[in-house]
């Protein structure tokens, strides 16, 4: 069965790559590596997809160590030396920022865009061209849920985005594999997950977006699925001018 996850993960990558044109001979791809397991999943799909593909690229993994005392990266390091990718830690003091000098209420946000500037500036530091990140089809329907829900309008991030300013695109390989697919995955081939130091974890609007989508599959099993289907639905969008 562990198998068979991989396989799913890969086959969807693999499409995702194509069908976004993500991937070119000669890129550097700077992978974003949290330690959990949606990146530590990409890391290991990105290195089986290098070796199968014909696709000729180079793969450096990247973590932001945010200042907190209980992050253990040595799982992180060690997973880099086996595969034989190139890692670098990248030091700051995001964790300090947001939670002890401004205090945020909602941190979320203002951490998340910390750490898209940190990693995509470490990423031109060694060269790279490109960032590739961990995000899977549930945060892209979590994603349109809470712009949904907070904001009132229709938006989630998009599965390729060039940044004009650091001239560096950004890919999301996984836009295609579930997030059942990806546990399944690091499970069975017992990839290394390093446990998030964050004091928010687990109780922000994106776990509301989770709950509220595993709530409805209960009545609608395919409704990811169906979500995922009309973000894609250019041609029949029917809303007001």
């Amino acid at each position: 069965k562990g198998e068979l996850y991989l396989k799913a993960i890969l086959s969807r990558l693999r499409r995702a790559v194509h069908q976004f044109d993500m991937i070119r001979d000669g890129d550097s791809i700077a992978v974003g590596v949290s330690g959990g397991k949606d990146s530590m999943a990409l890391l290991y799909s990105m290195y089986l997809f290098q070796k199968f593909q014909v696709f000729d690229f180079k793969l450096h993994a990247i973590t932001l160590s945010l200042g907190f005392d209980d992050f253990d990266i040595r799982p992180i390091r060690e997973f880099c030396h086996r595969l034989g990718i190139p890692y670098t830690v990248k030091e700051t003091y995001i964790g300090e920022i947001v939670f002890n000098r401004r205090k945020e209420k909602n941190p979320c946000s203002l951490c998340a865009k910390m750490r898209r500037g940190a990693l995509n500036n470490t990423a031109v530091e060694l060269g790279c061209n490109k960032v590739a990140l961990g995000h899977h089809l549930d945060d892209v329907v979590e994603t349109f849920l809470l712009s949904l829900f907070y904001e009132g309008r229709l938006n989630t991030f998009s599965p390729k985005t060039y940044l004009d300013r650091r001239n560096i695109t950004v890919i999301r390989p996984m836009v295609f594999c579930t997030e059942k697919q990806i546990i399944g995955g690091v499970n069975k081939h017992g990839l290394p997950v390093v446990k998030t130091p964050c004091p928010t974890s687990g109780a922000t609007k994106r776990q509301f977006a989770k709950d509220t989508l595993k709530q409805l599959s209960h009545d609608i099993p395919d409704i990811r699925e169906k979500i995922m289907s009309a973000i894609q639905n250019k041609e029949q969008i029917n809303l007001w001018d």
